[in-house]
C-alpha cells in the first residue's frame, strides 16, 4: 500500500495525475530501477532513447520523495564549489565536474521543452551573504569562475545593489546567476513520468523493494512479484534504508522543510525578490526561497535529523522566514511540509557500481534537480557501454560516515550543532 503525496503546495497545483498499478508476478526488462524520482526517471528516459526495456519500481507515488517536495532550485555547478573540488581532485577534474553540472541545468530545460513539462520553469538564482566574510567569499567565487572557467553568466551584487533587488534582511552581498532556473519540482517529475510512459517504461508505484539478488540475472523483489533484469538501478536517495547496506554508510538522511504563504499583492512580491529569481544564502544550514506563479513565497529553512517531522512545520519555518523578511510578520503560511534528502561528507553525489550489473546514485545534498537528472542520463550512458561521463562522477571520493549507519547519526548531529551555532554567532 503507497501513502499519498504530502499535503504541500505542490500535490496541491500538480498538473498530472497519472496512477500505475503495483507489480503482481513476475516480469523481465533490460534494466529495472528502484525509485521513481528524477534519478530513476531520468535514468529511465534516456535508457528508452537507446532501446532499453526499462522498469521503474517506486514504494509509494512516483515523485512521493524529495523530487516532488523540494525547494525547486536548479544550480549550476556542483553542491561543492570549484575551489573545494580543485582541492579534492585536481583542476582538470574540477573542470570536468563544472561542464557536467551546467550540463544538468541544460539536460533539465532540454527535457521540459522536449516534452512540453508544464512546471513554471524561471531564470537565476539570487545567493546572498550573510556575514561580511561571506561577502568577500562570494566576490573571490565569483572572479574565479569568471577568470578560470570563462563563465560570464554570473556576477557579484554588492550590498547597495542588493536592497534595490530585494527587502530581504542581513545580507551583505550576493552572487547573481542568470543561469541557473528554477521550477515547480512536482509537476518536472511527473512531467517526466509521462515522457517516460510516452516511450514505453513500465511503471509500478505502491511496489516497495524487499530485496534483490544477483543469479545468472539480477532479481528483483516485491511483495507480490519479481523483476528478472541485465541490470539494476538503485536510484533510491534518502530512502534507500537496508536495501543495500554497501552504499548505504555514504548517505545521511536528513529531513527539511518548506512552507507556502498565502498569496502576495504584485507589489509585495516585487519587493520580496523583485526580479523573480530564486534565491539562498550563505549559512551551513541554508535557507532558500522563490516565489510561485501566484506569489505565494516558497520558503525553506530548518533541518532535524530523526525520523520524525516537527508536530506544526509552519511554526518550525517561520522563524527563519521572519528572519530575513519581518515584513511577513502578519502573513498566513497556508502550507507547510517536510521532505527527507540524502547528504554525503563532502557534499558530492555518491554514484558507481555495487557489482558490474548494480549502479547507484544518491547524496545529491540538495542540488539534485540538475545533478539527479544528470545522474540518471549518466548511468544511460554507462549500461549502454560509453562510460568515461559517468566515471567522472563516480571517480570523486566519497568517504563514508564514520561508524557507518549504525553510528552516523550522532556524529552528524553534533557536526550540524556547531556549523549552526557558528551561523547564529556569524
Amino acid at each position: 500500500m503507497s501513502e499519498a503525496h504530502v499535503n504541500s503546495w505542490y500535490a496541491a497545483t500538480a498538473n498530472y495525475h497519472d496512477s500505475f498499478p503495483a507489480l503482481a508476478g513476475d516480469e523481465r526488462c533490460d534494466v529495472c530501477i528502484v525509485g521513481g524520482g528524477y534519478t530513476g526517471l531520468s535514468a529511465a528516459i534516456h535508457l528508452r532513447k537507446r532501446g532499453y526495456s526499462v522498469t521503474v519500481l517506486e514504494a509509494n507515488h512516483l515523485g512521493w520523495g524529495a523530487s516532488g517536495r523540494n525547494g525547486g532550485h536548479v544550480g549550476t555547478g556542483q553542491r561543492a564549489d570549484q575551489d573545494a573540488l580543485e582541492r579534492l581532485v585536481g583542476k582538470r577534474h574540477a573542470r570536468a565536474l563544472w561542464d557536467l553540472g551546467l550540463e544538468g541545468v541544460a539536460t533539465v530545460c532540454e527535457l521540459i521543452k522536449e516534452f512540453d513539462i508544464h512546471c513554471e520553469l524561471k531564470e537565476g538564482n539570487l545567493h546572498t551573504a550573510c556575514t561580511k566574510k561571506a561577502a568577500q567569499e562570494l566576490q573571490s567565487e565569483v572572479d574565479h569562475l569568471q577568470a578560470v572557467y570563462d563563465y560570464e553568466d554570473i556576477r557579484y551584487v554588492d550590498a547597495g545593489e542588493l536592497k534595490a533587488m530585494t527587502s530581504a534582511q542581513g545580507f551583505h552581498g550576493a552572487m547573481l546567476d542568470t543561469a541557473s532556473r528554477h521550477l515547480h519540482p512536482l509537476n518536472y517529475c511527473l512531467g517526466l513520468a509521462r515522457a517516460a510512459q510516452t516511450l514505453g517504461v513500465v511503471m509500478h508505484e505502491a511496489s516497495r523493494v524487499t530485496h534483490y539478488d544477483e543469479r545468472t540475472h539480477v532479481h528483483v523483489h516485491t511483495e507480490n512479484g519479481q523483476v528478472e533484469c541485465e541490470h539494476l538501478l538503485l536510484a533510491c536517495n534518502g530512502y534507500l534504508g537496508k536495501l543495500e547496506s554497501r552504499v548505504a554508510g555514504q548517505i545521511m538522511p536528513i529531513n527539511n522543510y518548506v512552507v507556502a504563504t498565502e498569496p502576495l499583492s504584485e507589489e509585495t512580491a516585487r519587493r520580496l525578490i523583485r526580479d523573480d529569481t530564486s534565491m539562498s544564502d550563505s549559512r551551513f544550514v541554508i535557507n532558500y526561497w522563490k516565489l510561485s506563479a501566484d506569489n505565494r513565497l516558497l520558503f525553506g529553512g530548518g533541518e532535524s535529523y530523526t525520523s520524525r517531522f516537527p508536530k506544526d512545520i509552519p511554526a518550525f519555518v517561520r522563524p527563519h522566514m521572519l528572519s530575513i523578511y519581518p515584513e511577513l510578520a502578519d502573513t498566513r503560511i497556508e502550507y507547510g511540509w517536510g521532505g527527507t534528502l540524502a547528504i554525503t561528507l563532502n557534499r558530492m553525489p555518491a554514484l558507481g557500481h555495487v557489482s558490474p550489473r548494480v549502479l547507484y546514485a544518491h547524496g545529491y545534498s540538495g542540488h539534485g534537480v540538475p545533478i539527479a537528472t544528470l545522474a540518471g542520463k549518466l548511468v544511460a550512458e554507462s549500461i549502454a557501454g560509453t562510460a568515461e561521463r559517468f566515471d567522472v562522477m563516480a571517480n570523486v571520493p566519497t568517504p563514508r560516515f564514520p561508524g557507518g549507519t549504525l553510528l552516523r547519526w550522532p556524529g552528524l548531529v553534533a557536526g550540524m550543532l556547531y556549523y549552526s551555532l557558528r551561523d547564529r554567532l556569524g
